[in-house]
């Protein structure tokens, strides 16, 4: 991955608490920053179905990004390499607002996904009497550590066939891998470089219809080279389920190098009435009100049946009655908004920026007391990341003198030798004129 330079500015907040937009690092790192949706009532909402007022906590910071490729196999025939990447989060206090430790009341995961994953009213009785029994309800207290990487529910632990009693927005993560990339060498098509041939042996995902299922483009972190502003970079994402685009927004200087900024576009996330190429991504009809709503994704098939919805932060670029009901948003395009900082000759991303919102969908069903009294469906944030790197100054220097130097020094001659011609042509042509004058005298 990227060396990773990235720049600590602190920031106070409302409350008098210090928060960190981004940091210093110098490395080889990526790190990733969640904030967490904190909700301030809890009660209210469970009996009263009112507007959940949320409070953003955060910057809480990892290192994600610090393994090396494992695996690497080459295939000469398909020119091709084969690799895993591994997953491992470390926590970094110094980058953070507090500790592992910090408690906050969110969502309780299982209860909200019982209607989802169980939808006979009879099962919904059975569950609902060791809900109650566990004394779970619709929010929870929990650790930034628990709701992250994963914690025992005391509901699923009750329950009395084999089910896993361990739950985590991000469980399990730590020794775990993304699954096997193949990706094209370029050596026998230049054009092919960094693009992804299959991805755990496939050429699709089984999760979408028609062309939404199919794994297009890279894994952002480079692309073929000559990269051009018209072109739209198709990159996979396996936290989001799905291959999606970028396009160009602007020229930018990097630490003296010349990159492109393209931009994940609103459309992306559109509805197909906005956007009708995105008419597979739609899988449902009753919460997506008709496949009107846009700004979320449902990957609930991705991730077994759990009603997952991903989309940006505070719900940018999306349906107004997405946020209706949630008190404490603030869309901001220059905070929530997701890009790439690509260097046009090679192809290099050499700043990024990826963030994302996780939400949960719950809605009412009358079997679970927790959830009875609801009155309408609530897509529910729980957190949202921030992951990003930009390349540090050693190796921006290495890339300047090997890079851009010589492209520099290339557009140069190519500038002396154009130069150089139009002398030569203009002495030819005054020579020759002065020549035929002379015989006509």
């Amino acid at each position: 991955m990227l060396p990773v330079e990235l720049n600590k500015q602190e920031v106070v907040l409302e409350d008098g608490t210090i928060a960190f937009k981004n940091w210093v690092k110098t490395g080889t790192d990526v790190y990733r920053q969640f904030w967490i949706f904190d909700v301030q009532n809890p009660d209210e909402v469970a009996v009263n179905s009112s507007k959940i007022k949320v409070k953003q906590r955060g910057p809480y910071t990892y290192r994600v990004r610090y393994l090396a490729k494992e695996n690497i196999t080459q295939d000469p025939e398909t020119h091709t390499v084969s690799f895993l990447q591994p997953n491992g989060a470390i926590f970094e206090p110094s980058l953070s607002v507090g500790t592992e430790d910090d408690m906050f009341t969110i969502l309780n995961l299982a209860v909200a996904a019982v209607p989802h994953l169980y939808p006979n009213s009879f099962i919904q009785g059975i569950l609902n009497s060791l809900i109650k029994k566990s004394k779970s309800s619709m929010f929870q207290n929990r650790t930034l550590k628990e709701l992250l990487w994963g914690y025992t529910d005391p509901f699923l632990n009750l329950v009395p066939y084999p089910v896993t009693t361990t739950v985590g927005v991000f469980y399990p993560y730590n020794n775990t891998a993304d699954g096997i990339y193949k990706v094209f060498n370029g050596k026998d098509d230049i054009s092919k470089v960094a693009i992804i041939d299959t991805y755990k042996g496939r050429k699709n995902l089984s999760y979408w219809s028609s062309y939404c299922d199919l794994i297009n483009g890279t894994d952002a972190a480079s692309f073929p080279p000559f990269v051009e502003k018209t072109r739209k970079l198709q990159f996979f994402s396996s936290d989001i389920c799905r291959s999606i685009y970028a396009v160009f927004g602007a020229e930018l200087n990097l630490k003296g190098i010349p990159v492109y900024r393209f931009v994940l576009p609103s459309l992306a996330f559109a509805s197909p009435l906005q956007n009708p190429d995105n008419h597979c991504f739609c899988t449902e009809k009753i919460i997506s009100k008709n496949c009107t709503l846009y700004g979320v994704l449902d990957i609930s098939k991705c991730k077994e049946g759990k009603p997952v919805y991903i989309s940006l932060p505070h719900f940018l670029h999306g349906s107004p009655e997405l946020a209706e009901p949630i008190e404490g948003l603030s869309p901001n395009e220059e905070e929530h908004s997701t890009y790439l900082d690509v260097e046009p000759i090679t192809g290099f991303t050499l700043r990024f920026a990826k963030r994302l919102q996780i939400n949960i969908l719950v809605k009412p069903a009358r079997k679970i007391d927790a959830l009875k009294n609801l009155k309408h469906n609530y897509i529910v944030p729980i957190l949202w990341l921030n992951e990003t790197g930009t390349i540090g100054d050693e190796k921006a220097e290495m890339f300047r003198k090997q890079v851009t130097g010589k492209i520099n020094l290339l557009g140069l001659v190519e500038m002396v030798l154009l130069s150089v011609g139009v002398v030569m042509f203009i002495a030819f042509m005054i020579s020759y004129c002065a020549c035929r004058s002379k015989r006509v005298n």
